[in-house]
C-alpha cells in the first residue's frame, strides 16, 4: 500500500507518497496533512524521453537538467556512472514524479525532494545554501565555501573551542526572508556527510565565507562582494527566469541585511576563535 508523509521545514509542508524506505531523516520534520508548496510521488517506470538543458558534476554525482516536448522539467540522477532515477516535474514544481531504477535510491529521493523544495519556494522568500552551520547564544552562523575547503571542519572547531555551540546542518541549511525582513535558519533532512537532522531554527547573525590559507585573517565583505558570495552558494535553476527573478530578490535581501564575512584560515583554534570574536559582537 502506498503511503503519504508530510513533512514542513522553514514554515513550507510537502508530501511524498509512494512506497520504499529511507525517510528516517525526514521523521523530524513530519507534520499534519494539509496545503502543500509540492508534492512529490515516488514510483517504478520507464525514463523519459527529454531534451538535456546542461548538467552538473560533482564528487562522483552527476545531474542532467532538461524538458519534456510537453515542457516539464527533468533531472537525472547518476552516481558514479550508474543511473539512480528521474525527477519529472511540472513547470511551477508544485507536483512531481521520481522515477526509480532500484538503484542509489535513497540518494535519488533525497535529491529530488532538495530540487523540489529549492524550486517551488524560490519565490517565497526561501533560499537552500550549500553551507554548514552552528548555533551559539541564541543565533545561526553559516560557513559557506566551496567543496573541500573546510566548512565542516571549520563548524567543528566552533564545537570544540567555543562554549555553548552546536551543529544545526553540516550541508543544506534552509534560509528564509520574512515579510518584516528577518532572517531565519533552519536545519534539513539534508546534511550530507554527517547526520545532523535537527528540526531547529535560529534567527541568522552572520554569513562566513571560508578560503584556505597560512594565515587567519578576516575581512566583511559589502555590497556586490556579499552578493557574489551568497549566489555561489545557493541552489537553484537560474536559467529559469522566475526562479532566478525569487533568488535574486532573497540574496538581494541578505546581502543587505546580513554582515557577511570572508574568513581565510588555517583550520586551528585561533581561527575559530578569531572568527567567533569578530562576527557576535
Amino acid at each position: 500500500m502506498k503511503e503519504t508523509r508530510y513533512y514542513e521545514m522553514a514554515g513550507h509542508r510537502f508530501c511524498v507518497s509512494g512506497e520504499g524506505e529511507g525517510f528516517a531523516n525526514y521523521e523530524p520534520f513530519a507534520c499534519a496533512d494539509g496545503e502543500t508548496v509540492f508534492a512529490c510521488a515516488v514510483e517504478n517506470g520507464d525514463a523519459p524521453e527529454y531534451v538535456e538543458e546542461m548538467r552538473q558534476e560533482d564528487e562522483g554525482q552527476t545531474i542532467i537538467c532538461g524538458h519534456t516536448i510537453a515542457g516539464e522539467a527533468v533531472f537525472e540522477f547518476h552516481w558514479w556512472g550508474v543511473t539512480a532515477g528521474w525527477l519529472v516535474c511540472s513547470d511551477d514544481y508544485s507536483e512531481g514524479r521520481l522515477i526509480t531504477t532500484g538503484k542509489h535510491e535513497k540518494m535519488a529521493i533525497d535529491n529530488a525532494l532538495m530540487i523540489m523544495f529549492a524550486l517551488a519556494t524560490a519565490e517565497r522568500g526561501t533560499v537552500l545554501f550549500h553551507a554548514a552551520v552552528v548555533s551559539h547564544e541564541g543565533r545561526g552562523y553559516m560557513f559557506l565555501g566551496p567543496s573541500g575547503t573546510g566548512k565542516s571542519t571549520h563548524a567543528s572547531l566552533w564545537q570544540r573551542y567555543i562554549a555553548g555551540t552546536a551543529l544545526v546542518n553540516d550541508d543544506n541549511p534552509v534560509v528564509r526572508i520574512s515579510e518584516d525582513g528577518t532572517a531565519t535558519v533552519y536545519g534539513s533532512p539534508w546534511s550530507g556527510k554527517t547526520p545532523c537532522y535537527r528540526n531547529v531554527r535560529y534567527p541568522l547573525g552572520a554569513i562566513v565565507v571560508l578560503s584556505q590559507a597560512p594565515y587567519n585573517k578576516i575581512e566583511r565583505l559589502s555590497g556586490i562582494y556579499a552578493y557574489a558570495a551568497l549566489m555561489e552558494s545557493i541552489s537553484g535553476k537560474r536559467w529559469d527566469e522566475r526562479i532566478a527573478d525569487g533568488l535574486h530578490q532573497t540574496e538581494n535581501a541578505l546581502a543587505s541585511s546580513i554582515p557577511v564575512w570572508h574568513l581565510e584560515c588555517l583550520p586551528d583554534e585561533e581561527a575559530a576563535k578569531l572568527c567567533n570574536e569578530t562576527i557576535t559582537r
